[in-house]
């Protein structure tokens, strides 16, 4: 009982940057929520939008080469992991926005 005793006083007492505890822990898990919600309905159009590439690509409309997507991988992936690496090195912060992430996935 110590442990949650210390754990309940820390969150409501005491300030980081101002603010209070629970505020800085509510912010990234209230942005995963938003995340989480606008990742889902953007993946639906990106579906929708692959399949239509696919098809146009198939018919000979318009051209896709593997070469042409290896370029972007390759720009455009280190800036990706860097941002990853980011948000995994801010442990605390980010455990509660990958909760609202989930959380804003699944009922968004």
């Amino acid at each position: 009982m110590t442990l949650i005793d210390e754990l309940i006083q820390f969150i409501t007492s005491g300030s980081i940057a101002g603010l209070p505890p629970i505020v800085v822990m509510i912010i990234p898990f209230i942005v995963g929520l938003i995340v989480g919600f606008f990742v889902k309905k953007s993946l639906k159009i990106a579906v929708i939008a692959a399949i239509i590439i696919f098809v146009v690509s198939y018919l000979g409309f318009f051209g896709l080469s593997l070469a042409a997507l290896k370029d972007l991988a390759d720009k455009y992936g280190p800036i990706a992991v860097q941002y990853g690496v980011l948000l995994i090195g801010m442990l605390p912060l980010s455990i509660g926005f990958i909760i609202g992430l989930i959380i804003g996935f699944l009922f968004g």
